[in-house]
């Protein structure tokens, strides 16, 4: 044990010295010491995360002279991958250049009543999902629904559900944003798409919006069961949606915290016969139109 135990050791010393060397000729580059001095980092911090940052100042010298999105040529297209400084870490996040920024804001134009997500779910991409143990299963059943997809668009989808921040949203939404360069793909917040409905009830836009819902190729309703039940957001809004999905066999996600039996008392208005039937069928649709999967994990959002 004390062998394994010394070249464990050993490893570690030497790929200290490594960080610290390419450090050290990091450090040379203006733009890059510029970068560390902006941050107000301390060395003994920043080396650890030279490949990281390197990166960083490779994509704002892209930037310098990029004309469009159709040029760019960061890794996560109208984005920069960068630094912020978070009790003597750095955390590192896509923050949009002015051409994304106005992408989206042409984007929220159209679409800000109904599909309202955070840039990172907007941007996420199956290339920069962290892997760890507990994400492992989810991540193979969507590789799989990936690969399959394209052959076979009639196939089941999710219902994901587990821990609070434990990235349920990010890792469907990764593979979703990689089909939607072929498929029209509609991720939305389901509690905030409620709310939004109901203020537009009497919207001309109103009825085109449940039909692009309904009809798309790809859906996610994320965080389903946080709303607040009623007999019209669960039979004539969500019980519409499934029944057309279900009918014309097309691909739907949700993302809950609540597992299917929980959702299904959460559906409930009250122990009624006639309650539990209603929930049932909206039950029974969810299960044609998926498999279960949990995921439990860290919470992410902190």
């Amino acid at each position: 044990m004390k062998d394994i135990n010394d070249s464990i050791s050993f490893k570690s010393r030497d790929l200290d010295h490594d960080l610290k060397s390419a450090y050290a000729s990091a450090i040379k580059n203006e733009n890059f010491k510029k970068l560390v001095n902006t941050l107000k980092i301390k060395d003994n911090v920043a080396y650890k995360y030279t490949s990281k940052l390197e990166r960083t100042i490779e994509e704002l010298n892209n930037c310098q002279n990029c004309k469009s999105l159709a040029v760019c040529k960061n890794k996560v297209e109208g984005m920069v991958y960068y630094p912020t400084v978070n009790n003597d870490k750095l955390e590192f996040n896509y923050v949009a250049c002015k051409y994304m920024k106005k992408h989206l804001k042409e984007e929220e134009e159209v679409k800000s009543k109904f599909y309202k997500m955070p840039y990172e779910i907007k941007m996420a991409r199956v290339s920069d999902i962290e892997v760890d143990k507990s994400r492992t299963k989810v991540i193979k059943w969507l590789q799989k629904f990936y690969d399959n997809f394209k052959k076979d668009s009639k196939c089941k989808g999710l219902y994901l559900h587990g821990s609070f921040g434990s990235g349920k949203t990010y890792l469907v939404s990764a593979f979703l944003n990689e089909l939607s360069k072929d498929y029209s793909v509609i991720v939305v917040y389901y509690p905030e798409l409620l709310r939004s409905l109901k203020e537009n009830f009497n919207s001309e836009d109103y009825p085109e919006r449940i039909e692009e819902i309904k009809r798309c190729d790809l859906l996610l309703l994320d965080d389903i069961g946080a709303e607040t039940i009623s007999t019209w957001n669960r039979d004539e809004i969500l019980g519409t949606i499934l029944q057309y999905r279900m009918d014309n066999k097309k691909c739907t996600f949700f993302t809950s915290n609540l597992s299917l039996d929980e959702f299904e008392n959460h559906l409930l208005m009250n122990k009624t016969a006639e309650e539990k039937i209603k929930a049932r069928r909206i039950m029974e649709r969810i299960k044609q139109l998926t498999d279960e999967e949990i995921l439990i994990g860290e919470n992410r959002r902190k």
